[in-house]
């Protein structure tokens, strides 16, 4: 018997009655009910054990009672499902479904909800002046905008930190490419989010989720997202941190070049025209020249740094976010820690030093690596590592490009063709730099460079795999990176955003930061196994992937299917008392969307293990028992 036929509405209230004892609505290892659940059919009992199959019980339910009602159909096959198949295919069928968005009038409900904001602020939709098509749409639709309460701002030519600042209590969502159907229909290019709080566009997230939708097959939405990234450049001058107001002065890592071509070798149709792939070059080539090239951000060293401009505090960050740095100078003015953290927001008190820290809070921002004691108060001053490696991949991508799709000659633009040596010199130089002032010959270790102290700054952390990533190693530094690397920073659920010692002592003025020890994330997962095959090293890369994902899946079968925003790879768990928390763990019933990047990190995960690993993952065999305990 595969299919059963339930009342859905009294089988689930049973359910619910005798296992989820915390009344939360979900099946977890915390709860304390028997585990076991006698399911009568047709004169036969069906014993559903254990909290993985009770939990996917409790969600085919759910399912069931939201698309066909009371009396449903229940195929046991999905019950008894092994925690990866079945997470695989959840992440598959409908954790992106609950991702996607768009910018246009009849999706904007659903895109302007934004829980980093005033929840009782106005509606405001910001569009850029250069977009004459999404200008006319919405003054065509005027009338839908104000019935929603929604008013449209169009953006001034040149967005200044001054103008965003005279926003700053006016967030909004800021518009994405449009495009007319064939039926003349005019939608927003859709796109995938983080989850959660971030409801919103990212930067760097959108290239590892993009990774994902590729694996799950789903390549027309990862074009569309490089399409909205392309639209980002050509309108915005960067890909932004993501599409809100407030992000307007802040860029995020660059990934578009590997992002663009990982597309363009799925697309079949896209490799019949090139069309494509030039305009996506042709706004790497510029966000490179503009943004990461600019005179804030190129140093004197001939490297780059993060640096987000704006003024005063970020104001995306939660409530006493920064008030461990704030406090001292509050007690100073003898003014009430509350009134002088609004009065420094609102810029109504000036002080220097702050000024100095909120710049680095944003470069750190900027970075992707929001929160870690390895940038905090000093993220302007380095050249880091992570940003100088994802560099020179631009550098490579695209003079590979040039050669491989293009016949080494570039048409770029005013018949002035690009040449793929001009990039292959950009690429050596920076190699040479990376060479002189990141690498450390004695360590055999990459270090991010304070160019203000002239030093270089040892904090050990996930970034320095990212030059095996982007092919900047020598052979023999790969040798030595791996082994010495691997070493600091492999625990048993996968690759540590840094060392407990980098991190340091921990207390009330010196909290926890969510990239640092002992927390895990998908992105460094990813680089990491991408980088280690790159160089030859599969037996590594294949046992960090299976210590991840048998974490990942290990979370999910214990509380509900769950996929979170991070990890504790020390304890393979999702608990998280951090910052912002975890984003992804607090659902009702059935998670509807897990979390962006973690979902790609494992469905590119599952589809780079080998066969018998995977095997050996659906029977939840330990990682210790196939690899052993890292060393």
């Amino acid at each position: 018997m595969r299919w059963v036929r339930l009342n859905v509405e009294a089988v689930l209230k049973q359910l619910l009655k005798q296992e989820d004892t915390n009344g939360d609505q979900q099946i977890t290892i915390d709860d304390q009910g028997p585990k076991a659940f006698s399911l009568s059919v047709d004169g036969q009992t069906i014993p559903i054990t254990g909290a993985s199959h009770l939990a996917n019980f409790l969600q085919e339910l759910v399912l069931a009672r939201e698309s066909a009602g009371p009396q449903a159909d229940i195929d046991l096959e999905q019950i008894f499902l092994d925690p990866v198949n079945r997470l695989s295919q959840m992440i598959r069928n409908r954790y992106w479904t609950g991702l996607i968005r768009h910018v246009d009038i009849e999706s904007l409900p659903v895109i302007m909800a934004d829980s980093k904001a005033d929840p009782d602020a106005a509606a405001f939709l910001y569009i850029p002046s250069t977009d004459q098509q999404s200008i006319a749409y919405y003054r065509s639709r005027k009338s839908d905008l104000m019935a929603a309460g929604i008013t449209m701002v169009e953006l001034p030519e040149i967005i200044t930190p001054q103008y965003v600042q005279s926003i700053v209590d006016s967030p909004g969502i800021l518009g994405l490419k449009l495009r007319r159907e064939t039926s003349g229909e005019i939608n927003g290019v859709p796109f995938v989010v983080p989850g959660g709080r971030f409801n919103e566009m990212y930067g760097w997230d959108s290239y590892f989720i993009g990774l994902g939708l590729i694996a799950d097959g789903l390549t027309d939405l990862a074009r569309d997202m490089v399409d909205n990234q392309v639209y980002q450049i050509e309108h915005y001058g960067q890909i932004l941190n993501a599409n809100r107001s407030y992000y307007l002065t802040r860029s995020q890592p660059p990934f578009l070049t590997s992002f663009a071509h990982a597309v363009y070798t799925s697309v079949p149709a896209l490799r019949a025209s090139k069309k494509w792939l030039s305009n996506a070059l042709l706004a790497a080539m510029n966000e490179y020249e503009t943004v990461w090239m600019n005179a804030d951000r190129l140093c004197d060293n001939g490297l780059s740094r993060y640096y987000g401009s704006g003024i005063g505090m970020p104001i995306e960050t939660e409530a006493g976010h920064f008030d461990s740095i704030i406090r001292p100078y509050a007690r100073a003015a003898n003014m009430d820690l509350e009134l002088y953290r609004q009065k420094i927001r609102n810029r109504e008190i000036v002080e220097p030093a702050l000024d100095e820290y909120f710049l680095h809070d944003r470069s750190l921002r900027e970075s992707g690596h929001d929160t870690t004691w390895r940038l905090d108060n000093i993220s302007a001053h380095l050249t880091p590592v992570d940003l100088n490696s994802l560099l020179y991949k631009y550098e490579t991508d695209i003079a590979w490009i040039i050669d491989e799709e293009f016949d080494g000659l570039f048409p770029g633009v005013d018949d002035q063709p690009i040449k793929s040596e001009v990039w292959l010199k950009r690429a050596s130089d920076r190699r040479e730099r990376v060479n002189e002032f990141l690498w450390d010959s004695e360590r055999g270790l990459y270090a991010d460079y304070d160019f203000f102290e002239k030093r270089p700054r040892v904090y050990h952390n996930a970034t320095l795999f990212y030059p095996l990533w982007a092919g900047l190693c020598s052979r023999q530094q790969a040798v030595n990176l791996v082994k010495n690397g691997l070493a600091l920073l492999e625990a048993p659920g996968g690759i540590l955003a840094s060392t407990e010692a980098a991190r340091g002592e921990l207390g009330p003025e010196r909290p926890q930061r969510q990239w640092d020890y002992p927390f895990g994330w998908a992105p460094h997962q990813i680089m990491t196994w991408q980088g280690l095959l790159r160089y030859g090293y599969e037996m590594e890369a294949h046992r960090l992937i299976y210590r991840w994902l048998h974490m990942v899946s290990g979370v999910a079968a214990d509380y509900n299917g769950i996929v979170v925003e991070k990890y504790n790879v020390i304890e393979c768990n999702h608990k998280a008392d951090v910052e912002y928390g975890n984003v992804g763990a607090n659902v009702k019933d059935i998670p509807r969307e897990g979390f962006g990047w973690t979902n790609a990190s494992f469905q590119l995960g599952v589809s780079l293990l080998p066969e018998r690993y995977r095997k050996l993952l659906e029977q939840r065999v330990l990682p210790a028992d196939v690899f052993g305990e890292p060393k």
